[in-house]
């Protein structure tokens, strides 16, 4: 089930009236309907993929418990093996054994050696695996390293796990920030509540009106990449850039926004990335909940830059290598994760003291284009071919024709608008602003205008969100 489909806000719908009207005064029966809810939203895709959702729900609430109650160091790190070893290698199964698998043909290939791939598998990969396993794992981590304590309430767990706005492609949330909320009794404001549809005004926008007019364009070029030039590989990455900020903090606020509905808080997981004077400055702006998650689980335990140098940027490297085959099981991913980890190493061995003015922040915006490249482009043969056109052949730009001239410019319009909010909430915060002015008039014909945008543009209940796939 889509956010920006019919279907979507038909259950929407449903879920709130149920849970604000009929059992709002029984936080257990509140609890009861988000997981029921929670399971057919993500059945609506395949309801075979329920039972991993479930099991890992089981195992987790399981070794929990386990991991608290054990007073031998041995048995509380054997239950955390048990919970990493299941959730890692559910991962690793469906989402990277056919990876592995061609990759060791391929290297036998390279050396005469031709072997059958009998091996392979016709494997479905389960959305949002990649996102609800990390969330899981975190809370069986935290209990072992004694930041939380296990929940005995079942269903508040398993609602947890499962909690359908951001269910599939996150914020992945910290059992120590989400599982509490699902604890206590939430109480309906209308605040909250407008907020809220204020934050998924802005993510409707975000990826129908910005990020799926963009599409357009970069799916022209980058899948037709013998038919064109470097200046259209310039932008359509450019435009990528914006597609996939657009998509993907689109969904986030959606997320965010509709967990509002509910009473409940998500962590931030976008804050105006392009903006950032560096790499490293990027990283904790760009897909929050995650970046911190490889850095409390991944990167700190490696020893982080508590280390000597060497070390340390092997920390680096490692962890943004790892993070980039999280991303996919493809080569393209892996050097998009490579190239950021040697970003990083260079801001290391080169610049002593955080980097600023607008000269840093435009590099910063190559740079993260260029590697933009590797993971947007279908292949790594691709992603090479592009570059070399860039460098090489600059050619025309590709203008397109009749549709494609006419989301070229709406994506370019749009985009105008994004650039203008975010400038405007990166550097002149108290200036005028349209969504806390004091006139109502001024308030709702902004949002007026935004959701006449996104009727206008948008396309409901065709377009994938871009990290679904992960």
């Amino acid at each position: 089930m889509l956010f920006n489909s019919v279907d979507f806000f038909i259950f929407l719908s449903l879920v709130f009236i149920g849970y604000w009207f009929v059992v709002y005064k029984n936080l257990r029966l509140q609890n009861i309907l988000l997981l029921v809810a929670s399971y057919v939203f993500y059945g609506w895709w395949d309801w075979r993929f329920l039972s991993l959702i479930a099991l890992s729900t089981i195992i987790d609430y399981t070794a929990g418990f386990r991991i608290y109650e054990s007073e031998e160091k041995s048995i509380k790190k054997r239950w955390l093996w048990v919970s990493i070893i299941f959730n890692l290698g559910m991962l690793g199964f469906f989402k990277y054994y056919n990876f592995f698998i061609d990759s060791w043909i391929d290297l036998f290939a390279a050396m005469g050696y031709e072997l059958q791939s009998t091996w392979t598998l016709q494997i479905i990969l389960p959305v949002g695996i990649s996102f609800y396993t990390f969330q899981t794992l975190s809370y069986s981590i935290d209990i072992y390293k004694e930041k939380l304590q296990p929940t005995k309430d079942f269903i508040a767990f398993a609602a947890f796990v499962s909690f359908f706005p951001q269910l599939v492609a996150g914020p992945i949330e910290r059992a120590t920030n989400l599982v509490p909320q699902f604890l206590k009794k939430r109480t309906f404001t209308y605040k909250t509540f407008s907020y809220g549809i204020k934050l998924m005004i802005w993510g409707f926008f975000l990826k129908l009106v910005v990020a799926d007019r963009a599409a357009i364009y970069v799916n022209a070029v980058y899948n037709n990449t013998e038919n064109h030039d470097g200046l259209s590989f310039i932008a359509a990455t450019v435009l990528f850039a914006f597609q996939i900020y657009g998509d993907f903090a689109g969904y986030s606020l959606i997320a965010i926004g509709t967990s509002k509905l509910f009473g409940f808080d998500l962590m931030t997981n976008f804050r105006r990335p392009y903006f950032s004077a560096s790499v490293s400055e990027f990283w904790t702006r760009w897909h929050i909940s995650l970046s911190t998650w490889f850095r409390d689980y991944l990167y700190i335990p490696l020893g982080g830059n508590r280390v000597a140098k060497p070390r340390w940027l092997f920390n680096l490297f490692i962890t943004f290598l790892i993070s980039g085959l999280w991303h996919g099981a493809n080569w393209t991913f892996v050097v998009w994760g490579a190239l950021n980890g040697l970003y990083l190493i260079v801001e290391v061995l080169l610049f002593k003291k955080r980097r600023k003015g607008v000269f840093n922040v435009v590099l910063t915006f190559a740079l993260i284009n260029f590697a933009w490249v590797f993971f947007r482009a279908n292949s790594i043969e691709d992603a090479f071919y592009i570059i070399k056109r860039i460098c090489t052949v600059p050619g025309r730009l590709y203008i397109g024709s009749g549709d494609d001239i006419t989301a070229s410019l709406y994506a370019t319009l749009a985009i105008a608008i994004l650039v203008l909010v975010e400038l405007k909430k990166e550097y002149f915060n108290t200036l005028f602003s349209i969504s806390n002015h004091k006139y109502e008039f001024v308030r709702l014909t902004g949002y007026a205008v935004l959701i006449y945008m996104i009727m206008y543009f948008g396309v409901f209940g065709k377009s994938q969100f871009i990290y679904f796939q992960f």
